[in-house]
């Protein structure tokens, strides 16, 4: 065999591999996620309880991913408008979903003709957050605890509270039923929205995300009468939960998630969730949680949507229980 021969006939081969090889390198590369800026669906205003909480989880991914996490309030319909937006988004990656269990769970009981199905349009990445609500009045009320509270109630008519969510809402309808009492609930966009009214005893209570509230607690500017979980919160020191004011049956403990488009590649799914575990892992997510009256959960996706079908049954009840018409 000619010197020459074997030279064209490695020149040529070196070519096909270069070939073969180019189009693997810019496929490699393509596949890199992010490569551009991801966008972060919030269902509430900026500067609400669950921004607040939202915007440290997006940083934090931040950091993970090395580009941008942009996070976009689309407030209304409690939540639904995000959720809506997620639903019909490209499944790429480049749009996710930040939200809670009552937008999952309530939204299928409370609205009826929904634009998305919270089971079947969405995967869970992973959650990262439950919180306490809490009941609230003016810091200068005479109300100084739940008994002082229901005794108010109980003795006049036309009484009101706020709710700016689902959770909200049937928590505070759940209160209701348990401690025999009656009140007119009023919609609010956001906990900010409802301020005023608080502040100047317009409502006679409020039930509301610890997020927002444990801030306005501590800087004096909501007075905390009880928390909605079994236990006691760290974010709240000596306030009692509704169970231990004699409401046995009281048990409200939303929590939080990250959702893509049902059609979401799993290697997308997987990178997000184990940036997630890694936030949660970290110490300074846990003191940061503790002061917006949070707490760490690290359910996978799996474990979220396995939780997410399991509270069905409880939030269909509370609905009936409440007699909540579906919107």
């Amino acid at each position: 065999m000619s010197s020459g021969f074997t030279r064209r006939r490695a020149l040529a081969g070196g070519a096909s591999l270069m070939a073969s090889t180019v189009p693997f390198a810019v496929a490699s590369a393509a596949d890199v996620y992010p490569s551009r800026p991801v966008h972060v669906s919030i269902g509430f205003p900026a500067g609400s309880g669950a921004d607040i909480l939202c915007r440290y989880f997006a940083r934090a991914l931040e950091e993970k991913a090395r580009q941008p996490f942009i996070v976009e309030n689309r407030p209304g319909a409690t939540g639904n408008i995000a959720l809506r937006f997620i639903a019909r988004a490209e499944p790429d990656g480049y749009n996710i979903l930040m939200t809670a269990n009552s937008n999952m769970a309530g939204s299928r009981y409370l609205f009826k003709d929904l634009a998305f199905d919270t089971l079947k349009d969405f995967k869970a990445v992973g959650s990262y957050a439950q919180i306490a609500f809490v009941v609230v009045v003016a810091p200068n009320s005479p109300v100084n605890s739940i008994a002082d509270l229901v005794a108010k109630l109980k003795s006049k008519p036309n009484n009101l509270h706020g709710y700016t969510n689902q959770t909200a809402q049937l928590s505070s309808e759940l209160f209701k039923q348990l401690a025999g009492v009656q009140a007119k609930a009023v919609s609010y966009k956001s906990a900010t929205d409802a301020m005023k009214d608080i502040l100047d005893s317009t409502l006679d209570f409020m039930i509301i995300d610890g997020t927002f509230a444990a801030g306005q607690v501590r800087q004096g500017q909501l007075k905390a009468l009880a928390v909605t979980t079994t236990s006691r919160s760290p974010s709240f020191p000596g306030v009692p939960t509704l169970v231990e004011t004699g409401l046995k049956e009281f048990d409200f403990s939303p929590w939080w998630a990250l959702y893509v488009p049902v059609k979401t590649p799993k290697a997308i799914v997987d990178q997000l969730e184990g940036w997630l575990h890694e936030i949660n892992r970290d110490p300074k997510t846990a003191a940061f949680l503790e002061t917006v009256g949070s707490i760490v959960n690290d359910d996978t996706g799996p474990e979220a949507d396995a939780r997410l079908k399991a509270e069905l049954p409880k939030w269909e009840r509370l609905v009936a229980l409440a007699g909540i018409e579906p919107q």
